[in-house]
């Protein structure tokens, strides 16, 4: 259901902070033409803890109306609480999302606990009108979700999948492993384990990088399925600094400042965040340079 390449897409704002719908629309169209499979709308990379409800209910709206009706539109709508995850995710189902991006709660981690998981993701996918995806990215939340519990939110039929961010390709196929025979699909977060990760049934990826080389991700993806191992590993080297560039090493402004050097709409993030500064330009414009995605 969700095989394939997702880009989680930067929330474009004008300069005076407020959304850019005109300006989404306009990446949409040149990303829709480019073998993605969907976008995901509110995840990290979209500066979703900074979106209000009635701000992301019109983001998926958009979001919906760009994207071509094959395309799949995911939602983030995870929140600290499980009554206020379940209202965005109404309104975000209500607003078009064809399904939801929901992230571990992290708050109190420390209560975290495989029940109390169940209960808040099952209270979820109970809620929801359209299936569930379960967001872990420990880098953002402090929190690793339980390998051992996955299995156990995989039996709810409302919860599709999971996207894990972690990086661990041995996380990854445990994941896996332990969800063999459910219809419940694991896709990596993490453009590094991609690759390795499709040797062993990893259906798809979120990836911030496919913002900036859509084709350049999906050829790479299209090349592992169909076994041809030697330019997919060339398209992962070749791609890997970028999307560490646009990631870990720089951040959302990054990537944000990388979308403006290749002629789509980064503009500014939302404060707190700052844009990047010139240095960090010129080092995303040496970055793209080699890649061979920026003159």
């Amino acid at each position: 259901m969700f095989e394939g390449i997702y880009p989680p897409i930067p929330t474009p704002f004008d300069d005076a902070g407020s959304l850019a719908l005109d300006r989404l629309a306009a990446n949409i169209a040149r990303w829709n033409v480019t073998g993605l499979s969907g976008y995901v709308a509110m995840g990290s990379n979209g500066e979703a803890p900074h979106l209000s409800f009635d701000e992301a209910a019109r983001l998926v709206a958009a979001t919906r109306a760009a994207a071509l009706p094959s395309m799949k539109v995911i939602a983030g709508t995870g929140q600290l609480s499980t009554k206020a995850t379940v209202d965005l995710s109404e309104r975000a189902a209500d607003a078009g999302a064809d399904a939801l991006l929901v992230v571990t709660p992290f708050y109190y981690r420390g209560a975290m606990t495989v029940d109390a998981l169940k209960r808040h993701f099952f209270k979820v996918a109970d809620a929801s009108p359209v299936p569930v995806l379960i967001y872990n990215v420990p880098a953002n939340t402090g929190f690793n979700i339980p390998v051992s519990a996955v299995p156990e939110l995989a039996c709810h039929d409302n919860i599709a999948g999971i996207k894990d961010s972690a990086g661990d390709v041995g996380q990854l196929a445990e994941m896996v492993r332990l969800t063999q025979g459910m219809r419940f699909e694991v896709l990596s977060g993490n453009f590094g384990a991609l690759l390795p990760a499709m040797t062993f049934g990893v259906s798809g990826a979120i990836l911030a990088v496919a913002n900036v080389a859509p084709r350049e991700c999906v050829e790479m993806f299209e090349s592992a399925r169909s076994s041809r191992w030697q330019p997919a590993g060339q398209w992962h080297l070749r791609l890997l600094p970028v999307a560490r560039a646009v990631t870990s090493q720089f951040g959302v402004p990054g990537l944000k400042s990388a979308l403006d050097l290749l002629g789509y709409y980064g503009g500014p993030p939302r404060e707190p965040l700052l844009p990047a500064s010139a240095s960090t330009r010129e080092s995303i414009e040496d970055i793209l340079r080699q890649a061979g995605l920026w003159r």
